[in-house]
């Protein structure tokens, strides 16, 4: 299939990330911010109700013909179970219970965990730190595809396959990019989801599992919501490597969205972010921005500019020094 990518690296930077420096400047200008930050207390009263809504579903698939259930995993629980990923998400930054309550905020991410049907969150936190920290750090932001991706992912229908795998990559990619030893918080995580899994086949059956992880795969594959993993930090303006997304779908998605405002401030949580982009709109409203999730993965597959290997990435003192 021909529109070859025409990149063949990434686009190599020399500059620090610009999150620091607008944070300070925001601060400056804006001190009254700094009042954002902190707990969300809704949060976790949301997370609880998807949970139990989720439990629910799995006691109504368990009698249905298979299609059926493959039909409500991606039509209903597959985009419950990728808002609970935003959930978990938002709670690594410690914003259900706070900072000063880090250990119920990583507990209350396993409880968020269970209706994904693999153990995730703790995993998740270990890294998204770093994403963070490092943001564009070759080696350290695991975030980045591999430059096997870049490579071989670079026609339309292998960019097609590439986002139907999304679940697969985001998973190994860690592995072979930046190992890390397995923490106790992931043994924990591991040992609880098998446990709740397993007592879930036991009282009803295998459809409800296969309900719970199929719509995880398929909501994190090729799918509208899937589309902010290519919107967040895929450079679709040429030296601008974190872009915001303002619609309607952030209504289901903790405002992930609003991605150049939580990386500026990521210890605001997604329900306070439009708040930020309001205060100091003469910073935000200048930036490149998308329109529609599904719009950008159309462009992604056919546009010959974009592919996996249009990300900006940066080398790393740290790295470096070891």
């Amino acid at each position: 299939m021909g529109n070859t990518v025409t990149r063949g690296d990434f686009e190599w930077v020399y500059s620090d990330q610009p999150h620091t420096q607008r944070r300070k400047e925001i601060l400056a200008k804006y001190p009254e911010i700094k009042t954002l930050m902190g707990p969300d207390h809704q949060l976790k009263w949301i997370v609880l109700g998807m949970v139990f809504a989720q439990l629910v579903a799995c006691h109504l698939v368990r009698d249905l013909p298979w299609k059926w259930v493959l039909f409500w995993a991606y039509a209903f629980g597959g985009c419950v179970n990728h808002s609970l990923t935003l959930a978990i998400h938002d709670i690594s930054h410690n914003v259900a219970f706070g900072n000063r309550q880090a250990k119920w905020n990583r507990w209350f991410a396993v409880l968020a965990n269970l209706p994904i049907g693999m153990p995730y969150s703790a995993s998740f936190k270990k890294y998204h730190i770093d994403h963070h920290r490092y943001l564009g750090g070759d080696v350290l932001d695991v975030d980045i595809p591999t430059d096997f991706e870049g490579w071989f992912f670079c026609t339309p229908f292998r960019k097609f396959l590439w986002l139907v795998l999304q679940p697969l990559f985001y998973t190994l990619r860690p592995l072979y990019v930046n190992p890390k030893p397995i923490s106790w918080m992931e043994v924990c995580n591991a040992a609880v989801q098998f446990s709740a899994d397993f007592a879930l086949y036991y009282t009803w059956g295998l459809k409800p599992i296969v309900y719970l992880l199929s719509g995880s795969v398929f909501c994190l594959g090729f799918h509208p919501i899937a589309g902010h993993f290519i919107a967040e930090h895929y450079m679709f303006s040429k030296g601008y490597e974190t872009y915001s997304y303002y619609g309607p779908l952030n209504f289901l998605t903790f405002n992930v969205g609003y991605h150049t405002e939580h990386h500026d401030f990521p210890s605001i949580p997604g329900s306070k972010l439009p708040m930020v982009t309001q205060i100091a709109s003469e910073y935000y409203d200048r930036l490149p921005q998308h329109q529609s999730w599904t719009h950008v993965l159309w462009d992604f597959i056919f546009e010959k500019e974009l592919g996996p290997y249009s990300r900006i990435k940066r080398k790393c003192l740290l790295v470096n020094r070891s």
